[in-house]
């Protein structure tokens, strides 16, 4: 049993954004397979995948952020920045130019508001990144997440729509400090136990289990509202994902470049900048924008998808010029 959960956790690990992407279809052909994956459920799932990112962290990790104070700055600095910024000048500007349903500019800032993605870590250690400043840029910024994204939000999509920033930063609290809190310190106690070690081995297959069924429960829930919109709204709401997240890993890259860092440091930067937890925004805009701007999930739901394909994409590209330099 033991064993095939190891090869499950593994082809899950390395097929992420395949499954993500398959669940995805799966659901809209089929929305009943995921109705369920609503409200409490929904925020129970989530907390679960922040349990699995505290599993992972040891106090090696904490001594490692006390000594790294100027590139944990840095790099939180730049998640804070630049992603809400580029999402509001994205969705703002475009709309300048066509109409952008109030919806998606809500969602896309949401998603930009949001701390780092867990699977940020996974691609930092792919590309042979500072796994070390991955793990620390993506704990701090989820510390930090439950005062910085609400007022975020409210300060930039104030004007598009009302935002309970106190409702948020509760919700936030819950599902993110506090399951990463217990993981952490269930390592700290266990983390030497040979039961604990196999438990944590598996964790990342549950993981995205956990994050295929958020997915699939978004789709459910907005299922008619794509078929009432159609195919093109869609393809305009992946361009903007696209964008958005694009210019995360270029301009997060940029900000290494600007203070110096090598090259590991750089391309976890970018990674870490451009990679959101879209997870969580999802969660968020479900919870509570769904009654005012319902299509805000749409966005959300798209980069967690996306954020999974383009990040593995990133990471095996860094990777690749290594191989062509040897």
């Amino acid at each position: 049993m033991y064993k095939a959960l190891q090869t499950l956790a593994g082809w899950l690990s390395h097929y992420t954004s395949y499954f993500i992407i398959g669940i995805a279809v799966l659901t809209y052909i089929c929305p009943p397979l995921f109705t369920w994956v609503k409200g409490n459920t929904q925020t129970s799932i989530l907390g679960f995948i922040m349990l699995t990112m505290g599993l992972t962290l040891t106090t090696h990790d904490m001594r490692v952020l006390a000594s790294r104070p100027f590139d944990i700055l840095i790099g939180t600095l730049a998640q804070f920045t630049l992603m809400p910024l580029i999402a509001y000048t994205l969705t703002v500007g475009l709309g300048q130019i066509i109409p952008i349903d109030k919806s998606i500019v809500v969602g896309i800032i949401l998603v930009g508001c949001c701390p780092g993605g867990v699977s940020s870590n996974i691609m930092s250690f792919l590309c042979k990144g500072d796994v070390a400043f991955s793990v620390g840029m993506t704990t701090v910024s989820t510390l930090l997440a439950p005062v910085v994204t609400p007022l975020l939000v409210l300060f930039l999509a104030g004007e598009q729509v009302d935002v309970d920033a106190v409702g948020m930063f509760l919700n936030i609290l819950i599902v993110t400090i506090i399951p990463v809190g217990i993981g952490f310190f269930c390592n700290m106690f266990w983390g030497k136990k040979s039961a604990f070690i196999k438990t944590q081995a598996v964790m990342p297959a549950f993981s995205v289990l956990g994050l295929a069924c958020i997915v699939g429960g978004v789709v459910a829930a907005v299922h008619d509202q794509l078929l009432q919109e159609g195919f093109t709204f869609f393809l305009g709401v992946l361009a903007i994902v696209f964008c958005h997240n694009s210019l995360g890993y270029l301009l997060g890259y940029s900000v290494g470049r600007l203070f110096h860092f090598n090259k590991a440091k750089n391309r976890t930067i970018s990674i870490e900048v451009g990679m959101q937890n879209a997870g969580l925004a999802t969660v968020l805009a479900s919870k509570f924008f769904l009654a005012t701007c319902p299509l805000a999930v749409i966005p959300c739901a798209v980069s967690c998808a996306w954020h999974s394909i383009s990040g593995t994409i990133l990471a095996s590209w860094f990777a690749h010029r290594d191989l062509k330099k040897v």
